[in-house]
Formats: C-alpha cells, structure tokens, sequence
C-alpha cells in the first residue's frame, strides 16, 4: 500500500496546479467583468418651434423608422407668420419695379436736360457770333447766357435725380437686396412652418414619453427620448491589471443577465483614456494620511458583432452584461 502522505502531497500539488491554472485562464488569458453594461445612442427629441401639441402620433415603447411622425404641433400661427411673410415678399417685389420706374424716369429727364442744354449753347454761340458782329444788342446775348447757364444747372440736376434713383432702386428683380431680405424672411417662415411636424431622425424605441394632445411645448425643451436601433455597444469596467493584455480588435463573449443562456460575441473597440473615478462628479481625494489603495476600473468599449435573430428578445440599454476578453492573441490590431 502506497503511503498515504505520498498520496496526500501529489493530491495537494493537483490541486495547486489546478487552480494556478485556473487563475491563469481566466485571470490572465480571459479577463472577464460582470461591471458590464449594455448601451445605444439615446437621442433627445425636442421641438425646433415652439406651440401647441395637436396631435401625438407614438406611444410609449413603440418603434418607428427615420421619417416617421412623432409629434404635430399646431401650425395656425405659422401659417399667418407665411402668408405675412409672402405678401411683405410681394411687397418688396411691387417697390423694386416702382423704383426701377423711377430710375427710367430720371433716365428720360436726363435725356431731355440734356437735349434743351445742347439747344442752349446753341443758340448761345450763335448770339455770341452775332454780338461780336454787332448785330445784336448786350440784352440779347445776357438773355442767352442766362438760357445756357440755365440749361446746364437742369442737367446737373437731372444726373443728381438719376443718381438718387438709381441708388434707392438698387438691384433688379429678385437680386434686389430689399427683395432678397424679404425671400429670406419667407423662406424662414417655411421652415419653421415644417418644424411642426417632428418626425424620428432615425429608427428607434421612443422611450420616457408623458407628452399628451393640447400640451403647450418650448422651442428646445426635451419632449422624450429616442433610443436609436442601429448601433449597440456594451460599456465594460475592466480592472486596471487586466489592462495589460487587452487590446483593440480581440474576441469577445458577452452574456446577458435578462437572457440567461444567450451568447452573443462582440469584439474591443477601444480602452478608455481616463478611469471611471476621474470623471466622476465628485473625484476622490487621495491626499490623506488614511489612503488604502484601490484597484481602479478603466472603460472598455466592446462593440456587438451582431443581433440576436429572434425578434423577441429586445435589447435594452443599460442591461447588465458579462464581458470576457480572450487575449490569447496578444498581437491583436491596435
């Protein structure tokens, strides 16, 4: 009979053995965490005009695609804000035409200032031409004088009219810039017209809705959340000396608790610059004579290679999950 000491000892290295191995696998190799959670990009949907709620068109839970509508509010107001801004629009365009009207007037005046001017020197040459011969009298060629320097002060006064016009008419048709203040003012009233009808800018899960029919919202004043399907990802705290072996691109298996048996594979994404004490509201403070280290907690961002095929089993955002790395790849992309 072997001695039973003997047998003890080898029962005891086994033992051992085992649970370094143990530890190695799942300490080291598979670095796992149950401080693992689930999330999605929440949006928040809040109006861009602000009124009344005429019609609430989702319920709590429900699921809508990009586009769909979620909330009409009221449109009385904007419509009078458009037909308003459409006849200033028209407006603007009737004194634009009004003062090109102007300007071809001044243009005619112009024209026929000059004219009478070119008469008068004229007829001033001529009498000068005749005074010098002295067939006229000094009366005639003063009257004639006056007639020139007259003729010449109404052409310079037209030029002036027309410069006037010209300046107050400014551009033609829409590239009048009264015109253009207007358009733009009208195409805002359009906008905001269209701001009554909030639609979902992506498919998702609307999410904390309490908003009923007759409700009086603010411009900018969250109305309720939007969790967006497209992009899942699971936020896992690992310890700071599991750090050392994982790395962007390795495997990863993820368990869900509200699905126990479900298996899905993700992959990490990125390892978080900062701790999760950093940027906590309040940071603690180290700088006593009573500190007791701590291990520290770093985020890991594990981005979900895929879906659960059936649709029943939903996922929800902030799901506590299970995250274990297999850094048995150390050579993994960064």
């Amino acid at each position: 009979m072997k001695n039973p000491k003997i047998v003890i000892l080898l029962a005891a290295l086994a033992s051992i053995a085992t649970g370094l191995w143990w530890w190695w696998q799942h300490e080291k190799v598979y670095p796992s965490t149950d401080d693992a959670y689930l999330q999605a990009n929440i949006l928040t949907i809040a109006p861009l005009v602000g009124g009344r709620v005429d019609r609430v068109a989702v319920s709590e839970n429900d699921f809508v695609k990009a586009g769909d509508l979620l909330v009409q509010l009221d449109t009385s107001a904007l419509d009078a804000a458009v037909a308003a801004a459409q006849a200033q629009y028209e407006i603007a365009r009737q004194s634009a035409g009004a003062s090109a009207s102007n300007v071809a007037a001044a243009t005619a005046d112009l024209a026929s200032a000059k004219a009478a001017l070119t008469d008068a020197e004229v007829s001033f040459d001529r009498t000068l031409a005749l005074f010098r011969l002295g067939d006229v009298a000094q009366s005639v060629l003063d009257q004639a004088t006056a007639n020139r320097d007259q003729a010449q002060a109404a052409a310079k006064a037209a030029e002036a009219a027309l410069a006037a016009a010209q300046d107050q008419a400014g551009a033609a048709g829409d590239d009048n810039a009264a015109v253009r203040a207007a358009l733009a003012n009208l195409a805002t009233a359009q906008i905001e017209l269209g701001y009554s009808r909030i639609t979902a800018p992506a498919a998702g899960w609307v999410s904390n809705i309490e908003l009923r029919e007759g409700s009086v919202v603010a411009e900018g004043a969250p109305l309720f959340a939007l969790v967006e399907a497209a992009e899942w990802w699971v936020d896992a705290n690992f310890k700071e000396t599991d750090l050392a072996r994982i790395r962007p691109g390795q495997p990863v298996a993820l368990s869900l608790d509200m699905y126990p048996g479900l298996s899905l594979t993700g992959t990490v994404e990125s390892i978080g610059a900062g701790s999760g004490a950093v940027f906590s509201i309040l940071p603690p403070q180290n700088a006593t004579g009573n500190w007791v280290k701590v291990t520290q907690r770093f985020p890991v961002r594990i981005r979900l290679d895929g879906r659960p095929q059936d649709a029943a089993l939903k996922l929800r955002v902030g799901a506590s999950v299970t995250a274990t790395v297999d850094t048995s790849s150390m050579d993994a992309p960064q």
